[in-house]
């Protein structure tokens, strides 16, 4: 699909791998729509490329619902989503403290993985009415996984959880989407560049880098957003997820 004139959705568009993918969409052509829990952000990154911002929690769906109807009614349904909202915690299933709580678990999977099955069932519901393009295609979804999907290290229970679980989901939403010619994919980033790799000591972001094979350094948001606008543009991408990670494998710690 070619995303000049397309009505694109980006989660957590705000900062980090959403912000550059908005741009990137942006730049050639799109008409994007950011999805964040930090308007003020989003805002800015909005009217520094000509779209629009719009407050969302991806978790709730009452919220999420009002946010792509929002969309809809400010540039028409999308035929493109990426979905990059998340968050991550460091918690050890048992702690001096004593177990995991509960409730940090289930708001990790409530964010990442509800979130983005929740964001994919809404938006896509509006693109499956759209008239398809001269392929044949409707839209295209892209999310955000992570290699603690398959590497997860210690203190990682809940976040490699969520992110195991988008990896899961890829492949038979794609299936079920198959039929509406709606393509679904999922981004699995290593060691990248966001704003909370950003607040590390420059000798603690050097360290992190060398633990990547080659390139031996933190990934780029630019090269995610690469990525992504590669999958939009390239049909036979379908149901599948892609490591981004420069042949990292996490050790346990």
């Amino acid at each position: 699909m070619n995303p000049s004139g397309q009505v694109a959705i980006v989660t957590g568009g705000g900062s980090g791998l959403g912000e550059a993918t908005a741009r990137a969409l942006a730049a050639r052509g799109a008409k994007v729509a950011i999805l964040d829990v930090g308007l003020d952000r989003a805002q800015a990154v909005a009217a520094d490329i000509g779209g629009i911002a719009v407050k969302c929690d991806v978790s709730s769906a009452e919220g999420a619902e009002a946010a792509v109807a929002e969309v809809a009614d400010k540039l028409g349904a999308a035929r493109i989503l990426v979905n990059c909202a998340g968050i991550a915690i460091a918690l050890k299933t048992l702690s001096k403290d004593g177990p995991h709580p509960l409730d940090q678990y289930r708001k990790v999977i409530e964010v990442n993985l509800i979130g983005t099955f929740n964001m994919i069932r809404l938006v896509t519901d509006r693109t499956q009415k759209l008239e398809p393009l001269e392929s044949g295609e409707r839209g295209v979804v892209i999310n955000t996984a992570s290699v603690a999907a398959y590497d997860g290290q210690i203190g990682q229970a809940a976040y490699s959880s969520s992110k195991g679980g988008v990896v899961g989901m890829t492949l038979p939403v794609a299936r079920d989407l198959a039929r509406s010619g709606i393509r679904v994919m999922t981004i699995a980033p290593g060691i990248f560049l966001t704003p909370m790799m950003a607040g590390l000591p420059k000798e603690a972001q050097e360290s992190l880098g060398q633990q990547v094979p080659f390139p031996s350094r933190l990934g780029q948001p630019s090269e995610y957003a690469a990525l992504a606008c590669h999958i939009v543009e390239n049909q036979m991408l379908n149901g599948e997820v892609i490591r981004l990670d420069g042949a990292i494998r996490m050790a346990p710690r």
